[in-house]
C-alpha cells in the first residue's frame, strides 16, 4: 500500500478532472456535514489525508487540521501543496491503525474520506483503526467516514474502471483502473499512460494495491463496536456514501 501511494503521489492531482475545484467543493461538503452533525467543531483530524484534498480544503474553510498518512511522498507533496494554498495544515506520517499513539486525543472530528479504510484487509485491523480514531475524539466528537458503495459494483476478473483523459504541461494522460476480484478482496492496478503530445513518446505508469470490498452496512457495524454511536449511513451529500458515529458523551 505504501508503495502503491508513493508512485501514485506526482500523478494523484490527475485523479480528478480539475483537483482545485474538487478541493473546493469537497470543503464545501464536509464542513456542511461537519457543521450540521456537530456544531461549534474547530479542531480536525484526517486520518489518511493523501496530497491532501481534504485537509487543505478544511483548513481553508477556518478548521484546525491535523493530517496524516502512510505515504511520505504524499505528506511531502501534501505540505508543499498546503503551503502554495495559504492552507496551515500539520502533516505527518502515520498509519491510521496508530492515530491515537502518533496524535492524542482532543479532536473535535477525525475523518477518513475517499474509500481509504478498505485498504485495511480485515475486519480486525479495521475495528483497531476504528478503535484508535475514536480515541482520539472528545466525548461527543464525531467520526466521517466515506467508501465506495461496493454492494453496487461487479464482481469479477478484468474489470476496467475509466477515468478519462487529462492534459498538462504538453502530456496528455489516459487513466483507468484494472479490478480483479478474489471473494471479497480484490487486486487493483491504476494505469496512467503518458503522451508526449510534441514527441509523442508513450510511457505507461501501473501503480498495484489490493483492497476489501467491505459494505457500508457491515463497517457501520464495526464503527459500533469501536464505541460509536448513532451510527448511519449518508446519500447524496458527497460524491461517495458518508457513514458517520459520535463519541458517547
Amino acid at each position: 500500500m505504501t508503495d502503491f501511494y508513493d508512485q501514485l503521489a506526482p500523478f494523484y492531482h490527475l485523479v480528478h478532472q480539475d483537483w482545485n475545484a474538487s478541493i473546493c467543493r469537497q470543503g464545501e461538503q464536509l464542513s456542511s456535514i461537519i457543521e450540521s452533525e456537530w456544531p461549534s467543531s474547530k479542531k480536525v483530524l484526517d486520518v489518511s489525508c493523501g496530497i491532501g484534498t481534504q485537509a487543505i480544503a478544511l483548513a481553508q474553510r477556518g478548521y484546525s487540521v491535523s493530517a496524516s498518512d502512510l505515504s511520505e511522498r504524499e505528506i511531502e507533496r501534501a505540505r508543499l501543496e498546503a503551503k502554495s494554498r495559504s492552507a496551515k495544515a500539520d502533516f505527518s506520517v502515520c498509519d491510521m491503525r496508530n492515530a491515537h499513539g502518533h496524535h492524542g486525543s482532543g479532536f473535535d472530528v477525525v475523518v477518513s474520506i475517499d474509500n481509504s479504510i478498505p485498504h485495511l484487509l480485515t475486519d480486525e485491523d479495521i475495528l483497531l483503526a476504528l478503535k484508535q480514531m475514536t480515541a482520539c475524539l472528545l466525548p461527543g466528537g464525531g467520526c466521517l467516514i466515506t467508501i465506495r458503495d461496493y454492494e453496487r459494483e461487479a464482481r469479477g476478473t478484468n474489470l476496467v474502471k475509466p477515468y478519462g483523459t487529462r492534459v498538462e504541461n504538453g502530456s496528455r494522460y489516459l487513466l483507468f483502473q484494472v479490478w480483479d476480484f478474489e471473494d471479497a478482496q480484490y487486486d487493483l492496478t491504476f494505469f496512467f499512460v503518458e503522451e508526449n503530445l510534441s514527441t509523442q513518446v508513450v510511457k505507461t505508469h501501473a501503480m498495484r494495491s489490493k483492497y476489501y470490498a467491505i459494505s457500508t452496512s457491515r463497517l457501520c457495524e464495526l464503527m459500533q463496536e469501536a464505541g460509536l454511536r448513532n451510527v448511519r449511513r449518508l446519500d447524496g451529500v458527497f460524491y461517495q456514501p458518508v457513514l458517520l458515529g459520535t463519541r458517547a458523551a
